[in-house]
């Protein structure tokens, strides 16, 4: 699961339609706009930390020489009060939700934690599962190479980029 920043937008007006319309929220109309950009400020800053972790974790690899950039980088996380990976949208959903409590922006939050951490991980659950479709799409355009060859991996990572590009994620 991946949080790609050409997304941000579009998830933090559908978090925000999903919360107001459902009565969770209580936002001014005049304030709608600085809310969603709490939403997308938190979204950018969690791309932002997950890639500065990333460029931590190979740097220690390529100092130390050994272990896997995962682990490094989950251990990392860890040490930060950070979450990656399937725990990445705990993480997200805990930093919305304060978020929501002390903006000035946001009048009155009327529902529980628990059903604002329901719909708000339907949404990032499916915004942040493109890279199991990305994969689908790039294995049936490149279908004719056989997996695994070097060929296969040149063509697998060119049309991925392709696709990311072609549907503004990054």
């Amino acid at each position: 699961m991946r949080l790609y920043g050409g997304q941000v937008a579009v998830i933090a007006e559908e978090i925000l339609r999903t919360l107001t319309r459902s009565g969770d929220l209580e936002i001014a109309p005049e304030n709608m706009p600085e809310v969603e950009l709490d939403i997308q400020s938190v979204l950018r800053e969690y791309i932002r930390m997950d890639r500065d972790l990333t460029e931590r974790a190979k740097d220690s690899i390529a100092k130390h020489g050994d272990g896997s950039v995962g682990r490094e980088k989950r251990k990392l996380a860890k040490d930060k009060g950070f979450s990656v990976g399937e725990d990445a949208i705990g993480y997200i959903i805990d930093q919305l939700i304060e978020t929501f409590f002390h903006s000035q922006f946001v009048d009155e939050v009327f529902s529980a934690d628990n059903d604002l951490r329901k719909k708000i991980n339907l949404i990032l659950r499916r915004h942040m599962s493109m890279d199991d479709e990305l994969d689908r799409e790039v294995r049936d355009k490149i279908k004719n190479l056989e997996e695994g060859s070097q060929a296969w991996e040149v063509e697998y990572e060119r049309v991925l980029s392709n696709l990311k590009r072609a549907k503004k994620l990054e």
